[in-house]
């Protein structure tokens, strides 16, 4: 049997591949239900490597590019790519964003409106990430919960794992060297006035958002990335900032009604990238910093992988950093 400490996006589809391999794998949870996990319960849920390009290293790209086909066999995603713009004074920052990225097309005014009607006049130029895509991180999360069980996984709620596991995916509770805490925040918000149909990034001169839409005029607004380990409640100055980037953008996010706000801590390496590393008999897969969806599948293939090689034929560059 193979234990797993951590039922988040993670430890979940680290079963998944181990499952599908034919291992029996028993996943501990100390919290009550999917929701309990904060890094995964507040997640974007967007599968945009080519703009994480525009940050990111090239390996976070690399990565995250087979995301999509892994997602559609778990839970629905919505393929309709990725809107970037920046208000007409910012133009520098969208052309900066477009050296940086690829997988793009410039569109101009009159194809914006044709892909965002609610974003007509608004904005002169657009980049248009047509192969990316975004899905709801609380749904995956319960259907890929029911994928593994399907595969005879067990997940034990409310039972913290043993002292001793084969794979630990705990993010931050791993307590790791060189793990380093996070903060991000986001706010969903009911806004009937607005119509957005694909994910939208907004290279804000303040604080560049992204709002996802999650259907019936709800969005996701999202995300601060703070170096602190606080994870009290949303501050009032990242409210204010998040909710004013998304009123520039679309004024009928004014009239919004603002349904939940929340934190998670995300962890992260030095170079903000995943890592499989080994301690004693446990296996960690961890640091995946605000790209838990987009890069669990890859991390997990690589996980089920060595796992199931024989020890002489492991090659060792699995367990330094992807």
């Amino acid at each position: 049997m193979i234990t797993i400490a951590g039922a988040g996006v993670s430890g979940l589809a680290c079963a998944y591949e181990l499952a599908k391999r034919g291992a029996d794998v028993t996943v501990f949870e100390s919290g009550a239900a999917p929701a309990d996990n904060a890094c995964s319960w507040f997640a974007g849920g967007m599968l945009a490597p080519w703009c994480e390009g525009e940050s990111a290293e090239d390996e976070v790209v690399r990565l995250g590019a087979g995301a999509l086909e892994w997602w559609r066999h778990i839970t629905p995603v919505t393929e309709r790519g990725t809107l970037v713009v920046a208000p007409s004074r910012d133009r520098a920052e969208l052309a900066r964003f477009a050296r940086r990225t690829t997988h793009h097309v410039f569109l101009a005014r009159d194809e914006i409106a044709t892909k965002e009607p609610a974003l007509e006049g608004r904005f002169t130029q657009a980049l248009f990430f047509e192969d990316e895509a975004h899905l709801n991180p609380r749904q995956a999360l319960i259907d890929l919960t029911k994928a593994v069980q399907d595969l005879g996984v067990s997940i034990r709620y409310n039972s913290p794992a043993p002292a001793t596991v084969d794979v630990d995916c705990r993010g931050m509770a791993a307590d790791l060297p060189g793990l380093r805490p996070v903060r991000g925040e986001m706010v969903i918000v009911d806004a009937p006035d607005v119509e957005l149909t694909r994910t939208v990034r907004f290279l804000h001169p303040r604080i560049p958002v992204y709002i996802v839409p999650r259907g019936d005029g709800v969005y996701m607004i999202g995300a601060t990335m703070i170096e602190s380990s606080s994870a009290r409640p949303i501050t009032v100055r990242s409210l204010l900032e998040l909710l004013g980037a998304a009123f520039a953008l679309h004024p009928g996010f004014g009239e919004a009604s603002v349904i939940e706000t929340g934190v998670g801590l995300r962890p992260a390496y030095d170079d903000n990238i995943p890592r499989v590393t080994q301690t004693g008999p446990t296996t960690h897969v961890n640091g995946f910093y605000r790209h838990g969806f987009l890069l669990a599948p890859a991390m997990a293939k690589r996980l089920a992988t060595q796992f199931f090689q024989e020890p002489a034929d492991v090659d060792q560059s699995e367990c330094e950093p992807c």
